[in-house]
């Protein structure tokens, strides 16, 4: 794991007299006691208990470094593998464990400062040269910094492994909250806190189509998605809360979308399922492109674009008056209609929708009348007629809307 350092690295140490080693040996075990009693005054991270199983492994930890320190003087064919292992290991442990690297940090730093004060009480009692003593500070300076760097190389190792398995515990978790039968919450619990995903009350599934060359967007924790799968998706939790709807704008900018309704969390199939309706009838040029499409601003259309087969059957029938016209003469007389039963049979306000005067209006109107006589007017038949038209008009594309009626002719 760990890696011996380059050679300039070692070189202050390993050029340091190693009979200045013999006398500070019976000390070693007495520094290291008091780095930590200054470790646990002064950094708050690892004020543990000593007999505890952390507050034993730090005092090893520190225990070993002072003695591979010392063991260094004079020692051309020292290892470093064994403390850097440790620091690794420390740097990795705190990484699983969500915390920053400053706090071991600031112990190293401790352990530093109260390192040079015994070099020094000891420069007095063995009456060490100045040289000497700037040599072994030199060196002190080399070693801290070398185990710093394993810390944060283990760090960084951990953190990679750390997001790569929590990346795929969200590829599951997002998975699951779209299948069916849907799964149960408690399984979603599960696989949430691993995932490091907080559990919303809702949640909405939009189905995006990017353009070709997409660069997909940097996205929030809370958002899982799919972009590389034949039908990209979003999840997005609590998606009615406040800012969301600016959030999935910008998700999404640049691509056609069509958001889910708002669902429990375990009903994530359902709202997939009419986004990627939704998203098919964006594409056929039925529902508009510019903005993401809301499935909830659109149930009329979707849910007779689910229906179509039905539809078409009873467009060819009850619609056999208007289909028997020339095209020139049913396309007006049935977007009349469906504007005028729209506004409540209001001509006034259809003229204004249709841009052509009220007059024309009524006259298209009567006109129908001798078609459809009293079914124009008989409430369950008006709902029909309602549904006909506004699959014919409204959901159909332009070359759909032609087609379907001279097949009748």
């Amino acid at each position: 794991m760990g890696e011996a350092p380059p050679a300039a690295d070692c070189r202050p140490l390993t050029e340091i007299s190693a009979e200045l080693a013999e006398p500070l040996r019976p000390h070693l075990e007495a520094a290291a006691e008091e780095m930590v009693r200054e470790i646990k005054a002064l950094v708050p991270e690892y004020a543990r208990p000593t007999e505890s199983p952390y507050g034993q492994r730090m005092q090893w930890a520190v225990t070993e470094s002072v003695r591979q320190f010392v063991e260094a003087f004079g020692n051309k064919d020292i290892s470093w593998v064994a403390v850097t292992d440790i620091f690794v290991g420390i740097g990795a442990y705190e990484a699983r464990k969500g915390r920053s690297l400053d706090g071991l940090q600031s112990a190293i730093r401790v352990s530093g400062q109260v390192a040079c004060r015994r070099f020094i009480k000891e420069a007095q009692r063995l009456s060490w040269s100045l040289q000497t003593l700037g040599e072994i500070t030199e060196s002190l300076f080399v070693f801290l910094e070398k185990i710093a760097g394993a810390a944060a190389r283990g760090y960084a190792e951990a953190q990679e492994v750390l997001a790569t398995e929590r990346e795929r515990f969200r590829w599951r978790l997002r998975d699951l909250l779209i299948v069916d039968p849907p799964a149960s919450r408690e399984a979603i619990t599960e696989l949430a806190r691993p995932a490091r995903w907080d559990l919303p009350r809702t949640l909405a599934v939009i189905a995006v189509r990017p353009p070709e060359g997409y660069t997909a967007p940097v996205l929030p924790p809370a958002v899982l998605a799919d972009w590389h799968g034949p039908a990209p998706y979003l999840i997005v939790p609590d998606p009615d809360g406040p800012g969301q709807e600016r959030l999935i704008a910008s998700l999404v900018r640049g691509c056609q979308a069509a958001v889910g309704p708002t669902v429990p969390m375990t009903r994530g199939a359902l709202s997939l399922r009419w986004a990627s309706q939704a998203l098919r009838l964006i594409e056929r040029g039925v529902l508009p492109a510019k903005e993401p499409v809301r499935c909830l601003d659109h149930v009329p259309t979707l849910v007779t674009a689910m229906s179509q087969e039905l539809i078409d059957v009873a467009l060819r029938t009850r619609l056999a008056p208007l289909m028997d016209l020339p095209v020139h003469r049913r396309e007006p007389l049935a977007r009349t209609l469906l504007t005028y039963m729209e506004c409540h049979d209001n001509a006034v306000a259809a003229a204004e929708r249709l841009l052509v005067h009220e007059q024309t209006v009524r006259y298209r109107i009567r006109r129908l009348e001798e078609m459809f006589g009293d079914d124009l007017y008989e409430p369950d038949r008006r709902v029909e007629l309602l549904l006909l038209l506004h699959t014919w008009i409204r959901v159909r594309s332009p070359e759909e809307a032609a087609a379907a009626p001279a097949e009748s002719a």
